[in-house]
Formats: C-alpha cells, sequence, structure tokens
C-alpha cells in the first residue's frame, strides 16, 4: 500500500514507519511534490488533521492520511491545545513552547496534562478518524535528549521517564501517535488494505 503522509517532519515519519512497517510504503509532502506549507487554520485538532489530508488528497488525488497533536494541560484549560506547535511563536520553536509552558506552569500543582494526536485518511476519497491519548503530568525542568516538542517535560501515567529519556520503541509502545497510527493499522488490517 503506498501512502502520502502528510508531514516533512523526519521525526514522525520516523515514528510512523517504525509503528506501521514494510506493509504500507510512506511518501513524504515533498516527495510528491507539495513544498508550500498546508494551512492549519482549524480551531481543532480533528479539523487540522482532515484539513492537511483534504489538502493533499485534492493535490494529488493520492491515498493520504495527517494527523495533528495537541498538548492538553489541565490548569491551562487546554491550553497550548490546537496551538501546540506555535504555543509561543508562529513558528515551530519546541524550545521557546517549552519554555512559555514552563512560565506558565510556575507555582501551579496541578501538572496533569495528555498528548492527543488525531489522524485522518483519506482513502479513495472516503475519511476516516483515529485517535490516540495519552495522560501523564507536567515536570518542572527538561530531562532527556531524545524525541521532540514537548517530549524533554512531559511524564506518562504509571513511568517515571520523560518521553525524551525513553527509546523510540519503549515511546511508540504508549504514545498518543503511536495509539492514533495503531488504531489505523489495525483499521487497515480489519479492511485488507494492503
Amino acid at each position: 500500500m503506498n501512502l502520502v503522509f502528510a508531514t516533512n517532519n523526519r521525526h514522525k515519519l520516523t515514528e510512523v514507519n517504525q509503528i506501521l512497517g514494510d506493509s504500507i510504503n510512506l511518501t513524504t509532502l515533498g516527495e510528491c511534490g507539495i513544498t508550500e506549507d498546508i494551512p492549519e487554520t482549524s480551531p481543532t485538532i480533528e479539523g487540522n488533521a482532515l484539513q492537511k489530508a483534504r489538502y493533499v488528497w485534492e493535490r494529488t488525488g493520492r491515498n493520504c492520511f495527517a494527523d495533528d497533536t495537541g498538548l492538553e494541560v489541565e490548569a491551562l484549560n487546554g491550553a497550548p491545545g490546537v496551538r501546540s506547535a506555535r504555543y509561543a511563536t508562529d513558528g515551530h520553536d519546541f524550545d521557546a513552547n517549552v519554555t512559555l509552558l514552563l512560565h506558565n506552569l510556575e507555582g501551579v500543582e496541578n501538572r496533569a496534562a495528555q498528548f492527543r494526536t488525531v489522524v485522518a485518511l483519506i482513502i479513495e476519497g472516503e475519511e476516516y478518524l483515529f485517535e490516540g491519548v495519552v495522560r501523564g503530568r507536567i515536570i518542572d525542568e527538561r530531562r532527556g535528549e531524545g524525541g521532540f516538542g514537548y517530549d524533554p517535560v512531559f511524564v506518562p501515567e504509571g513511568e517515571e521517564l520523560t518521553f525524551a529519556e525513553m527509546s523510540a520503541e519503549a515511546k511508540n509502545a504508549i504514545s498518543h501517535r503511536g495509539r492514533a497510527i495503531a488504531r489505523l493499522a489495525e483499521w487497515f488490517a480489519a479492511n485488507n488494505v494492503k
């Protein structure tokens, strides 16, 4: 099965390839000629995932999927949420985003948070959504060298390590994106998509 994955983010591509395995051949945006930034103007994570997938489908006519992820912090009323990648700036400045998050949580006891990923799949023009959630907490300082985004300050429930301290395999086994992509893979298996 050939699928366009609506990303140029190498971290995401690596994670998803590890989860889906060899049965799915992923093509990136750049590889199918889409070099511009895809608009993400929806007020919801689901809406952004669908917007990106539809953008690829309309321009290429190829089966595709897109994801959008948000970190939802309880004490911040769900922020940064849909604006997670652009929390501190209009660009994807992960370090600035983490710095602002830690600043906004200074002195806050409730550190409960969750990562939520929605995958939007378009196969032969039909749309499907898959969600993955992992609950956890935000710690006071960065730990670990792996991962990306908010991984250095997020500890999943039942774990002591941040996502940035875990191996890629350990993170993928429990992560929000891992869970959403696993549901996508289950759908492929159930519908005999190869």
